[in-house]
């Protein structure tokens, strides 16, 4: 018997996270950056929007992998990976969506077409990259990179 209010880790949602102090155990991700990059799929959500795509899913998951935000645009259904920097230290967000990165994206997106049965629609992969200092969000800039890559 488990004592009340602990968590038995073989019961955990795949999907959650598992924090140990200020990181995730699961990817090494710390709070700060996680919680840049949440902010971030806030803000290219509202973007997206703002430019007339119809957001369908955020975060949808799989065995796969994730992606951030599928949506619409017009017919085109849109597959969009979110990068999100506090600063181009390490190059312009877009430069981490790598060959690799682009394969692991197009699985999954292979996964959502056929978990909703979607085989004669238009898609396209898109990029947003945000740069910006997390406490002041209303200063990010915002790239879009319509069509970033093709599989």
């Amino acid at each position: 018997m488990r004592p009340t209010g602990s968590v038995d880790i073989n019961r955990r949602n795949s999907r959650e996270k598992l924090f140990f102090g200020n990181g995730c155990l699961r990817c090494g991700m710390t709070r700060k950056n996680l919680d840049l990059g949440q902010e971030g799929e806030r803000k290219a959500a509202d973007f997206l929007r703002s430019k007339g795509y119809r957001i369908l899913q955020r975060n949808f998951r799989c065995a796969a992998g994730e992606i951030d935000i599928i949506a619409e645009d017009r017919k085109t259904v849109v597959f969009v990976e979110v990068k999100t920097r506090s600063g181009e230290g390490v190059g312009h967000p877009s430069l981490a969506v790598t060959p690799a990165k682009q394969k692991k994206i197009a699985q999954v997106a292979r996964s959502f077409l056929a978990r909703y049965n979607v085989d004669d629609r238009d898609l396209r992969f898109d990029v947003v990259a945000i740069v910006g200092l997390p406490d002041q969000p209303e200063s990010w800039k915002i790239d879009l990179f319509t069509d970033a890559f093709r599989i």
